[in-house]
């Protein structure tokens, strides 16, 4: 369509993501940064960012082809003002902050995104762990009502292209925290050292893209303790470094449980699209469960941040 053609930002930032990855794998082989690269870890996510720019030829017309159906519909036309990419992108981190959390929250969405959390390691290389199988989970329908509102579907995905260069460099151990005002609005790696951890006390918090103020509006941001360094990785982690079980992994899982003999339709909707760890007998471990189960053993860290009370009555957060 004529005026919605824009350049593609991740693969005009492909030469900064090397020459960043090779920058801080020099400084954390030479002891003058915090970090850690595992030679084989690294691989398979160098494997999954290049099966996920695979997908993207393959598949990733599909949304664009669905969302351009939705732009007959649209309310308004907001052309292409400065200030309509400036609401995009606001719109549009908001939509991703929910994305997000629904990735954590049901399994289905969880099945697709677990790879990207699947690296015992957190550095720049870890942000190029990304899915092949994004299109299938149907969630690029929550941009359907910001084209709606009148945002082109070209517009958000030049859009997007920002919101994932901002995320590339947050995935790193050697940067500490930043100045106060900077990681009261934006996700830093501080935040998101937090999201990729698996304490208890981390789990299923920091879902921002770039603004850790949706966090804080609604109430899943937790803070990086010094004396509670992250642990990274997944609750179960998977022993292996084949990017096929690292990107096909859970979905076999899902549908295996789903298909069991013996359960009801309703449990096996469960193994769907309830959270990651639910099970109809309750023998499996949730984020929710491995909370209460923290904070049991240890009752002096009840209420606190990322954490229930003492009687379960839900988390706090700071704001």
């Amino acid at each position: 369509m004529d005026g919605y053609d824009f350049p593609k930002v991740t693969e005009l930032a492909i030469p900064f993501f090397v020459a960043a990855i090779l920058l801080e794998l020099w400084l954390v082989r030479s002891g003058r940064a915090r970090g850690a690269f595992e030679t084989r870890d690294t691989f398979t996510s160098l494997m999954m960012g290049t099966g996920n720019v695979v997908a993207g030829i393959l598949l990733g017309f599909v949304a664009y082809w669905a969302l351009s159906w939705v732009w007959q519909f649209r309310l308004f036309d907001l052309g292409l003002h400065w200030w309509v990419f400036v609401v995009a992108f606001l719109l549009d981190d908001l939509r991703y902050y929910w994305y997000h959390r629904i990735a954590h929250r049901c399994r289905w969405v969880w099945a697709e995104h677990v790879n990207h959390h699947s690296s015992q390691h957190y550095n720049l290389s870890t942000a190029l762990r990304q899915s092949w199988t994004g299109t299938f989970t149907g969630m690029f329908v929550l941009q359907a009502p910001i084209v709606l509102l009148g945002v082109h579907p070209a517009v958000i995905a030049f859009v997007f292209g920002f919101n994932l260069v901002w995320q590339f460099w947050i995935h790193t151990e050697t940067i500490g925290k930043m100045w106060g005002w900077f990681e009261a609005i934006f996700n830093t790696p501080s935040h998101h050292r937090v999201h990729h951890a698996t304490n208890p006390r981390y789990l299923d918090a920091n879902y921002a893209g770039t603004l850790i103020i949706w966090d804080r509006m609604f109430g899943t941001f937790v803070e990086e303790l010094e004396e509670e360094r992250p642990r990274y990785g997944i609750v179960k982690n998977l022993g292996t470094f084949n990017p096929f079980k690292v990107a096909f992994h859970e979905w076999i899982g899902m549908f295996k449980d789903a298909a069991a003999p013996g359960l009801t339709l309703r449990q096996r909707l469960g193994y769907l699209f309830m959270p990651p760890g639910w099970s109809h007998d309750g023998s499996r471990e949730t984020s929710q469960s491995l909370k209460a189960d923290f904070v049991r053993r240890n009752p002096a860290e009840a209420g606190k941040p990322g954490l229930p009370t003492a009687d379960g009555a839900g988390l706090a957060s700071t704001k």
